[in-house]
């Protein structure tokens, strides 16, 4: 039983980086095509993320925004904004 399962996520595992990479083509390709739209698009994402508190990052690896932990001065406050952002760090992928 433990074999199966195993084997179930390799696969999941295996047909979710092909699809990763197939979205991230198509992104690629449509970027090419409709470079107007794409950074459009794209500059609206970054308003909304950064409305919300996500960071961005930039190309050289700098981030853009505040960072909520330098702010924070209670760390219950600070521990509930670090789990509510966790792994929205550089948009989705």
């Amino acid at each position: 039983m433990t074999e199966r399962r195993l084997a179930a996520a390799k696969n999941m595992a295996v047909r979710q980086r092909n699809y990763r990479r197939a979205r991230d083509r198509a992104l690629v390709k449509l970027a090419q095509l409709y470079p107007e739209t794409y950074t459009e698009l794209l500059e609206r994402e970054k308003a909304n993320d950064e409305a919300q508190g996500r960071k961005w990052l930039d190309i050289d690896g700098n981030t853009s925004g505040m960072d909520i932990r330098s702010t924070t001065t209670n760390s219950n406050t600070e521990s509930s904004n670090l789990s509510t952002n966790q792994g929205n760090y550089g948009g989705e992928a």
